[in-house]
């Protein structure tokens, strides 16, 4: 039997609810039929330039709507897009480049620095800037009328912790059951509208704009995070959702002040990692409706999310496994682990990728995909989430969490930001070490915080060593990157 097929999900939506509100950006706005009309204009370009159906077209483009129009378009199209890390490198872009084949990059002028290196590194790919694009002649825009939930959609690039990363493939069914998955989670209301501070190269963007489509609701787009200008969107377009991780509540937190959130805002979506149980607490206090979810990229966004009831009963969790999908605990020998036992997360569901671009299917043979992360069950089937498996530190034969250690030390009035890792140590193998960017004006010392973690941590969790530095490495969803943090080790040393 053939894979299942679903309408053009744009087209169909332009023909259900044309007059709806998709889109805000910067005093402008834009109606579901508007887009249609955008996405269709892009695409007789695409087809202008001679871009063919079925190919890869990778795209390094910053949050805007022209970047929307594009990524609609190539869909369109039934074009396969390589979303791009617009924080990379160029030698970085290339090598994603050139392992995906892609016929064209589509981009902007803002990068055309970037453009050019890439340009004499990728002889076999056609530069076009997205202004030029818009300046082409009309092709003629064949549309997809109908996309195969098997076939792909888009590919992203997991940054991996050693040697080159590796391009996930996405398909219009794993994206179609994300949405799914996540509106049988969190509910559908007609006013609801998602604001997007995260980029749209990065599955937490990216999915915001196919749920919006496929919902029929609104997205409030900004080109990055401002804490002070999500807090005035949220009142001016009655936000109702919006995607964050733990440093961009931190900020908003603060921004608030002695204010809340308007009573119509319903859900705080928290990824990226373990949240600090401070950090939980204090929304609790702010009645700040944090829902908590764990997902990647190999599951086009989040697949376990806490579900409105549980926000304060289970706090720290990520929740249960959204309806389409299943999860997993592995412990350390290959058998399935008991409640409350730590072990390696495998999920499985519509919304987990096929593989990886050129590798062999990453699943075993019941579907199961190995994540790479640590986390156990409580009794009633709830995940908590420790961390990456490769950010574990091993002391002494115990284990050290660096993300419970980031918790405590994040908790310290003084502390803005914190990043912990392990390094090696002759008598117990590794101990763990803390970079600590302190708030303006703090003279908070080594010994402040060493004393503060030990009021809170066993004492092989407690930092032993405290760098102080103006800034941690980030990824473009603000993930910390604790790989990169042996440099700032070695600068300091």
């Amino acid at each position: 039997m053939d894979a299942q097929r679903i309408p053009n999900w744009l087209k169909k939506r332009a023909d259900l609810t044309p007059d709806r509100t998709a889109l805000y950006f910067s005093g402008k706005s834009y109606t579901f039929k508007e887009l249609y009309i955008e996405a269709l204009k892009t695409a007789a370009k695409i087809a202008g330039v001679k871009i063919e159906t079925g190919s890869y077209v990778a795209v390094l483009l910053k949050n805007h709507p022209d970047t929307v129009f594009i990524l609609l378009a190539l869909q369109m199209r039934g074009i396969k897009t390589v979303i791009l890390n617009n924080r990379l490198s160029a030698q970085e872009l290339s090598w994603q480049i050139s392992d995906s084949g892609s016929a064209f990059l589509i981009t902007e002028e803002s990068f055309s620095h970037t453009a050019d290196e890439i340009s004499k590194k990728t002889d076999k790919t056609a530069v076009i800037t997205k202004e030029q694009l818009f300046e082409r002649k009309d092709g003629d825009a064949q549309i997809v009328d109908e996309f195969s939930l098997a076939d792909v959609c888009t590919i992203m690039y997991t940054s991996g912790t050693t040697g080159h990363p590796k391009g996930v493939v996405q398909t219009y069914g794993n994206h179609w059951w994300s949405a799914v998955g996540s509106a049988l989670n969190l509910g559908l209301m007609d006013q609801d509208c998602w604001l997007c501070a995260v980029p749209l190269f990065h599955i937490s963007g990216y999915s915001i704009l196919i749920r919006s489509i496929i919902y029929g609701i609104p997205i409030v787009l900004h080109e990055k995070f401002s804490a002070k200008r999500v807090l005035n969107d949220i009142s001016k377009f009655n936000v109702t959702i919006m995607s964050v991780v733990s440093v961009m509540l931190v900020n908003l937190i603060e921004a608030l002040h002695e204010n809340t959130l308007p009573a119509s805002f319903r859900c705080m979506l928290l990824g990226g990692g373990p949240a600090p149980l401070p950090l939980l607490e204090k929304c609790k206090k702010k009645a700040i409706p944090v829902y908590q979810t764990y997902g990647m990229t190999e599951t086009a966004s989040q697949i376990v999310t806490l579900a409105p009831e549980y926000s304060l009963t289970k706090l720290g969790s990520a929740g249960k496994p959204l309806f389409p999908s299943q999860l997993k605990i592995v412990d350390f020998l290959g058998n399935e682990a008991a409640p409350k036992e730590e072990g390696e997360i495998f999920v499985k569901g519509p919304n987990v990728t096929p593989g990886y671009l050129h590798h062999d299917s990453v699943m075993d043979g019941d579907g199961w995909l190995s994540t790479g992360d640590i986390g156990f069950l409580d009794d009633e089937g709830f995940l908590y989430v420790l961390d990456r498996r490769s950010d574990l530190i091993i002391s002494g034969g115990e284990n050290v969490y660096p993300a419970e250690v980031e918790g405590i030390l994040l908790s310290h009035f003084e502390v803005s930001d914190a990043g912990v890792i392990g390094i090696d140590d002759s008598k117990w193998g590794q101990v763990p070490a803390a970079f600590v960017v302190r708030k303006s004006g703090s003279k908070v010392t080594e010994d402040d915080l060493t004393a503060y973690c030990r009021e809170k941590l066993a004492g092989y969790k407690v930092p032993k060593k405290v760098i102080f530095v103006d800034g941690l490495p980030r990824n473009a969803a603000n993930k910390l990157l604790r790989r990169e943090l042996p440099k700032l080790l070695r600068k300091g040393e």
